[in-house]
C-alpha cells in the first residue's frame, strides 16, 4: 500500500482489497449512502476497490483511504478521480467519510489536502467536486475548501452541483 501524504490528524494512502471490510461497511451505511442512487453490496465494495486500482496504475491517483493519524483506524475515502462532466472528463475531489465519523472536520482536512496534492504534485490548474443539491454537509465541506458553486449538471439521472476551484484561487486566498 503506498502511503500519499499526511496531514495533522490524517494519513491518506491508497486502498487494497484488505480495506473491503471498512469500505463495505461504509457503502453499505444507508446514512453515508443517502445521496447516491444506492447502497453497496460486499462484492460492489470490492469492485470499488479494484475501480481504485486500476485507477492508480492508469493515472497515479484515485481514491484513498484515510487513516486517523493516532489510532490508525479507517474513517473515511477521498482523492481525486476524473469524472464526466458535459462531455469532459474532469479532475474531482471526492470524499466520503464513515458515519462514526462526521462532524469532526475530518472531510475539510483530507479534501483540502487532496485539493492541494492535485495542484502541487499533480499539476491541476483546476478541481470539481461533484456534489447533489441535497447534500449541504458536503457543500459546505467544498465551500470551506475554497470551492464556489459552478453550475449543474446530471449525473446518473440526477442533478448535481459543480463545485470548482482553481488553484490561482487558493494562492489569492493565502
Amino acid at each position: 500500500m503506498k502511503f500519499i501524504l499526511e496531514t495533522d490528524r490524517l494519513i491518506l494512502r491508497e486502498m487494497s482489497l484488505a480495506d473491503a471490510d471498512f469500505v463495505a461497511a461504509m457503502l453499505a451505511d444507508p446514512e453515508v449512502m443517502r445521496f447516491y442512487p444506492r447502497c453497496h453490496s460486499r462484492q460492489e465494495a470490492e469492485a470499488w476497490i479494484q475501480r481504485q486500482l486500476d485507477r492508480y496504475a492508469r493515472h497515479g491517483y484515485g481514491l484513498w483511504l484515510v487513516l486517523d493519524r493516532v489510532m490508525s483506524q479507517p474513517v473515511r475515502q477521498v482523492g481525486l478521480t476524473l469524472q464526466p462532466v458535459d462531455g469532459q472528463e474532469e479532475p474531482e475531489v471526492g470524499y466520503l467519510i464513515h458515519r462514526p465519523f462526521w462532524r469532526q472536520g475530518f472531510a475539510t482536512e483530507a479534501a483540502a489536502a487532496t485539493r492541494d496534492y492535485a495542484f502541487n504534485a499533480l499539476g491541476k490548474n483546476y478541481v470539481i467536486s461533484l456534489i447533489r443539491a441535497e447534500n449541504v454537509p458536503s457543500q459546505g465541506v467544498a465551500l470551506k475548501i475554497g470551492m464556489q458553486a459552478e453550475k449543474r449538471t446530471v449525473r446518473e439521472e440526477l442533478e448535481h452541483i459543480v463545485f470548482s476551484v482553481r488553484r490561482n484561487d487558493i494562492v489569492r486566498q493565502v
